[in-house]
């Protein structure tokens, strides 16, 4: 498998660090608010990646985190007159509704920043006793960005073009401004631990890098998050990481492009902003989901209500070619049955083709619709019980990787629309076609076509 390097600008050939095995990060959301669709890209996108490495048989540890120590969530526990702990537990639950709607799969681990606050700390008294961070007169403690010469390697950033842009709080006690805090010295109001520079909490970029490395180990394979990521966040962690291990910190970066809602930047003061729980009112979460992947990870994607609807479209037809397996004729083998298999074999190819592809889920959505094409078709007559079976396998296998058909919606049709269906039925098995003609057209009039099946008449969208 290629996938593309943001450390080298490249593809790279995926190579792990012991063999079968896959150590994978992925940047998790802070829990202080229900996720934004800007957030919920970069989880389905590493939920895939997960998947499919799991398809080609690799043993994958994912690990995600939760920060639930910032300034954010100070602020909005304060307002509503709990704790920070109390504020977190709630918005991880949401987190996972929200996540679970997406069908996006539970991490191997989901560590969270409080209970990791022993490892940060050792991990900061590591970066002082090596010389890359001090601590200041008030107990804050900040890493020494010059200290580290190989800063900016991911973002392509340099020190003098930093140094010219660099502006320094007069609350904060740096020595450079380019510096930036591992640990936070304890203000009022805010939770707070032990720490050998006194009570403080740690700064954001430093959890990433102690949870990692304790669950993964000091080098691990795949470091993955959004694009509005790679500086400062995953360039601090790289400087703090491989400071004090003299180690590669993570052998692959990949990172996903952005989100703009309807050719703009998302922003509140656009009005343009939307939670996954808002989008979760007007839309099937799954559609979201083959909305997301239509677009290759890298590229931006643009996030429109049309869209969104042209994807529950395209997602229905898959789901309708899947039930039309499921419903097919079974009579004895043919010739034909024989071509459906080879077909089979060739789609397998393609759509592993187009994952290795550094995970080029756009082609591989392509090659499922090749895949119901070929499918209806062959079930126009009655096939092989082994030839059926064999469709249906590859047709779960493959959207089993991409997170796609796997729930249905609890109420597919309305009761109205059923009960003309059966309506129609009665008038059919009484021989008034007129009528039944007729319940047919105020179907077609609500946007239903009835299909005729094995198991007998179905409704399905138009």
């Amino acid at each position: 498998m290629q996938i593309y390097n943001t450390m080298h600008r490249k593809k790279e050939e995926l190579v792990p660090n012991v063999p079968g095995k896959i150590s994978m990060y992925a940047c998790g959301p802070t829990v202080y608010n229900y996720f934004h669709i800007g957030n919920a890209r970069p989880f389905i996108v590493f939920d895939t990646l997960r998947r499919y490495l799991e398809y080609k048989g690799y043993e994958v540890t994912f690990v995600q985190n939760f920060t639930d120590i910032d300034d954010k969530m100070i602020k909005r526990a304060n307002e509503e007159g709990i704790s920070v702990k109390e504020l977190g537990e709630r918005f991880i639950q949401e987190y996972y509704t929200d996540a679970d709607a997406l069908g996006v799969e539970r991490a191997t681990v989901n560590p969270r920043a409080t209970e990791h606050i022993g490892e940060i700390i050792r991990l900061v008294e590591t970066l002082i006793q090596k010389g890359h961070a001090y601590a200041a007169d008030n107990g804050d403690v900040y890493f020494s960005v010059r200290s580290f010469p190989g800063y900016g390697k991911l973002s392509g950033q340099n020190i003098e073009d930093l140094e010219n842009g660099a502006r320094v709080d007069p609350a904060e006690q740096k020595r450079d401004p380019l510096d930036f805090a591992l640990w936070k010295a304890e203000k009022p109001g805010e939770p707070s631990w032990d720490s050998p520079w006194g009570k403080g909490r740690p700064g954001w970029h430093i959890e990433c890098s102690a949870m990692s490395m304790n669950i993964l180990g000091e080098t691990f394979d795949i470091h993955g998050g959004g694009q509005d990521l790679i500086f400062p966040h995953h360039e601090n962690e790289i400087a703090q990481s491989e400071a004090a291990t003299g180690k590669p910190f993570a052998n692959y970066w990949m990172h996903n492009g952005y989100i703009n809602v309807d050719n703009q930047k998302m922003s509140k003061s656009l009005g343009n902003f939307f939670t996954v729980r808002d989008i979760a009112k007007e839309f099937d979460l799954e559609a979201v989901r083959m909305f997301m992947l239509s677009v290759h990870y890298r590229n931006p994607v643009n996030f429109s209500r049309e869209l969104i609807r042209q994807a529950e479209s395209a997602l229905e037809r898959l789901r309708t070619a899947r039930e039309r397996l499921e419903e097919a004729r079974r009579g004895t083998a043919t010739a034909e049955d024989e071509g459906y298999l080879a077909q089979l074999d060739e789609i397998r190819t393609r759509f592993e083709a187009a994952m290795d592809d550094d995970l080029n889920t756009a082609d591989a959505i392509g090659v499922l619709f090749d895949l119901a094409r070929m499918s209806n078709i062959f079930v126009t007559e009655p096939r092989s019980g082994a030839a059926i079976d064999a469709g249906k396998a590859l047709f779960d296998r493959l959207t089993g990787v991409l997170g796609l058909l796997q729930h249905k919606k609890a109420e597919e049709f309305p009761e109205e629309a059923l009960s003309l269906l059966e309506e129609r039925q009665a008038a059919r098995r009484a021989k008034d076609y007129k009528t039944a003609d007729a319940l047919r057209d105020r179907l077609r009039d609500m946007g239903y076509a009835i299909e005729d099946t094995a198991q007998g008449p179905k409704l399905r969208l138009l």
